[in-house]
């Protein structure tokens, strides 16, 4: 018997997706397809009778804008939002800024598959001579974090995010929860991943070929103790879902052109 529902929400396409660059940590705002994209999310969402209690999102603005629009669409704009660093994309250290693609004629699909979607391989570290060190860095919101600037990561796996997501899951998303609220979750693809990989008891290899598309819903059903009552659904039109997840999955693919 469903005790619980959960909404995990990857954001809607940012500029980077669309540019086929590592995003992680730089600031970007929604492509004007991510804009439509949370747009339909929202409406999606209001068509299938969802009402929310609480909004949590990472303190990237892609993923706030998105539950903005998802909520204006709803018409729930009054619902509150609250935002933590511990929901934030993967820190992909120094591959940030680099195109998937050429990533993958250069080193290798299988590689670029590695740093991608592995559960515990962890990228180069981000330097200081890196050129988007100092944007993130110097962001004042990474002042007001509950770590140190000096222990913020440099780069991560996919372990390292669920680590560092887990106390914030445990801390304050749960309590919420099973206090019987509604909860919407709209954050990434990787912190979504390292989620659903918590939650439903999903292998180190397996995790591999979870893909998750931008934009597109996706409803835990859990039970008393918070275990999952069947696998996650995407909400939406499946055949547009599946090709949403091709689309995610060619990204660090050599372009045909190249190979």
């Amino acid at each position: 018997m469903t005790k619980y529902k959960l909404v995990l929400l990857r954001h809607g396409e940012g500029a980077w997706n669309k540019e086929n660059r590592f995003c992680s940590w730089v600031d970007q705002k929604l492509s004007s397809d991510g804009i439509k994209e949370a747009q339909n999310c929202g409406r999606q969402l209001k068509a299938l009778g969802f009402e929310f209690d609480l909004v949590f999102t990472s303190i990237l603005r892609r993923s706030i804008q998105t539950a903005w629009l998802v909520l204006e669409e709803m018409g729930q704009e009054w619902v509150p939002i609250q935002s933590s660093w511990r929901l934030n994309e993967r820190h992909y250290g120094a591959l940030i800024g680099l195109n998937r693609a050429e990533m993958a004629l250069n080193h290798g699909e299988e590689q670029v598959k590695i740093w991608r979607r592995s559960y515990d391989v962890t990228p180069p570290p981000i330097t200081e001579s890196h050129p988007y060190y100092e944007e993130i860095y110097n962001d004042r919101r990474y002042k007001c974090c509950d770590v140190s600037q000096d222990n913020l990561p440099k780069a991560e796996s996919l372990k390292d995010v669920l680590d560092r997501l887990l106390p914030y899951w445990n801390e304050k998303i749960v309590p919420e929860l099973k206090s019987g609220k509604k909860i919407l979750i709209s954050a990434h693809g990787n912190s979504s991943r390292a989620l659903l990989k918590h939650l439903e008891g999903i292998s180190d290899k397996d995790i591999m070929n979870v893909t998750l598309p931008t934009g597109v819903p996706v409803l835990l059903e859990l039970d008393e103790n918070l275990r999952p009552l069947g696998p996650h659904q995407f909400l939406g039109d499946q055949e547009a879902i599946q090709a949403a997840i091709k689309k995610v999955e060619d990204q660090g693919k050599v372009k045909s052109a190249e190979k």
